[in-house]
């Protein structure tokens, strides 16, 4: 499970003194922590992974946003800690799909569902998510989708 990688990555931090890694998966930790919490309240997810990942991409998404914003207004210092973050969460993200690999998803969905044009993007966009969620950024497949149906 990852978060049980999660925390023997935090010890292995802790005890080589990387103090930056550290703080980071700290973040991870509370972050699902959180989401644990919400979710309290909410339907329950049958798969931990699943949940794990779906923080970990938002962190990510949150960061380069982040990056892209800090460089933006000249901030390149904040920007390099922000990237420093990233590489740390998505240590512990699936490996991500090529574009490659996310086009012949795209186009596998398209056939499946019988997607002709922009009308049918929400549903293929459904369909993706439903597979591919955990090894996809949803935000750069959507501009594939866009074009795949254009």
């Amino acid at each position: 499970m990852i978060r049980d990688d999660i925390k023997t990555a935090l010890v292995t931090a802790m005890k080589a003194g990387e103090k930056d890694t550290t703080s980071t998966i700290r973040l991870i930790q509370s972050a699902i922590k959180n989401r644990d919490i919400e979710g309290r309240t909410q339907a329950v997810v049958s798969d931990d992974d699943a949940l794990v990942v779906e923080v970990l991409q938002k962190m990510v998404k949150q960061r380069r946003e982040s990056i892209e914003m800090f460089e933006k207004g000249g901030r390149q210092e904040l920007a390099d800690g922000e990237k420093a973050e990233v590489a740390v969460i998505e240590r512990f993200l699936p490996a991500q799909l090529s574009e490659d690999d996310t086009r012949a998803a795209i186009e596998a969905i398209k056939t499946d569902l019988g997607a002709s044009g922009m009308k049918d993007m929400g549903r293929v966009m459904a369909e993706l998510k439903s597979r591919h969620a955990a090894s996809l950024d949803m935000s750069k497949a959507s501009a594939l989708v866009k074009a795949a149906l254009s």
